[in-house]
């Protein structure tokens, strides 16, 4: 009877001796989120820490807008015309 008794008491410690451990581990979402919302702040200090001028300056340069669907459909209509033109020369 008392190692029956022993043996309940020390799975009753175990068990919440590893609950208290997982309920105080950060999940992988709460670490992502405090990682964003630090990343977010430092952007707004160095903003303000920026005068306007400098800010536009350091800014990164704008890609080139992309070609038009209809500038592509030109482009491939042309490529198929020379392709024919080659073609009918062999």
């Amino acid at each position: 009877m008392s190692k029956l008794l022993s043996v309940l008491i020390a799975a009753m410690f175990a068990t919440v001796s590893v609950s208290s451990f997982a309920a105080d581990a950060p999940k992988k979402d709460e670490k992502k989120e405090e990682k964003k919302a630090e990343k977010k702040e430092e952007k707004k200090a160095d903003a303000k820490a920026m005068p306007a001028a400098d800010a536009k300056a350091a800014a990164p340069a704008a890609k080139p807008a992309a070609p038009m669907k209809d500038e592509k459909k030109d482009a491939k209509k042309e490529e198929k015309k020379e392709e024919k033109k080659e073609a009918a020369k062999k």
